[in-house]
């Protein structure tokens, strides 16, 4: 019984060495190198968590063997001149292949991108039929200009309803109530954010908060990203959500009367404000904005062969250049 073990234990170390030499051989870099230019500079403790999870020794051989498009640092693509913004990158989804990547494990700030790291949690751990009370917290965020979906505290709605309002109005306060509901509390949250991700082969990202506002060290890169964006394409749910240009929602208020609330999607896509190049279908994704984080978008699309497409741009100058950058990526999928 032994020795049989003892032989099983050798090949599993065998399968996960020819799967680090695959790698290797292919490009891809496993030292704290890839991520060694970041633009915001690193605290200590951040430091030490990326070089762990960097290492060869560290990376899980699920994720080595996980189907997604590898992209050595040194193998991004000549500089776009039209592509102004931070950073950006389109991959093609059904046959895990770059068509263009410009910094994508230079560190920044995510905005409500942060968002679907949220959505991640809740729809690996939560209920979606739970019923969740709107807190005091939630309805008191008061930072200028943070968008609210506008519940009260004492509203009571079903965790699946106040995904769809967080993830299509971007709305602050449906975070902290879905993050409460989870983990008890923000900060428990994201703590589960960060082991999720990290999971994923995310060694660029630290989260301090479910929906994006800023915080100095609250980051991500866009190939994270892409990560948890592959990840998210597993779920119906989130793939419905991201598809709807407007959602309405009926709960309980915290009186027992019936309140409904209507809101509108941030993606222009959808609304019919910005238009994609012909022959590509932008299903949906999701936006963000701060002063601090610009303008930044990640975006699911099929072209018209059916081949689906991850594309993210971040940290463009403004919301016309963010569309315009985007579309010019989204050209590629007809070539």
């Amino acid at each position: 019984m032994t020795e049989k073990f003892n032989k099983c234990k050798k090949n599993s170390r065998k399968i996960v060495t020819i799967l680090l030499v695959s790698l290797l051989l292919t490009g891809c870099e496993t030292d704290i190198s890839v991520f060694d230019n970041y633009e915001i500079p690193l605290s200590q403790s951040s430091e030490q968590d990326i070089s762990e999870g960097t290492t060869a020794d560290n990376i899980d051989s699920e994720f080595l063997s996980a189907d997604i498009c590898v992209v050595p640092k040194k193998k991004q693509s000549q500089k776009d001149s039209f592509m102004t913004a931070g950073a950006s990158l389109i991959f093609d989804n059904t046959h895990n292949k770059m068509l263009y990547a410009d910094n994508i494990y230079t560190k920044m700030y995510p905005a409500s991108t942060t968002k679907i790291v949220t959505a991640l949690v809740a729809l690996k751990y939560g209920n979606l039929n739970d019923e969740v009370t709107i807190s005091y917290n939630a309805t008191h965020i008061n930072e200028y200009g943070a968008k609210l979906c506008g519940f009260a505290e004492g509203d009571k709605i079903t965790l699946k309803k106040l995904l769809y309002s967080f993830l299509i109005c971007s709305g602050n306060d449906a975070g902290i109530a879905i993050a409460e509901h989870i983990a008890g509390s923000v900060d428990k949250f994201a703590a589960m954010m960060n082991k999720e991700v990290k999971a994923l082969g995310c060694s660029g990202s630290n989260f301090v908060n479910p929906h994006g506002l800023h915080d100095d060290n609250h980051y991500t890169t866009p190939y994270d990203l892409y990560l948890i964006f592959h990840e998210l394409l597993k779920y119906d749910v989130f793939m419905d959500i991201i598809n709807h240009s407007s959602y309405k929602a009926e709960f309980n208020g915290a009186d027992g009367n019936k309140k409904t609330l209507w809101f509108t999607s941030t993606d222009k896509y959808l609304l019919g404000s910005a238009k994609a190049p012909e022959g590509v279908t932008v299903i949906g994704g999701k936006t963000g904005t701060t002063s601090m984080a610009g303008s930044n978008l990640i975006l699911y699309s099929k072209n018209s062969n059916g081949n689906s497409y991850i594309s993210v741009v971040m940290h463009a100058s403004d919301s016309f250049s963010l569309y315009s950058q985007m579309s010019h990526l989204l050209e590629l999928e007809n070539q």
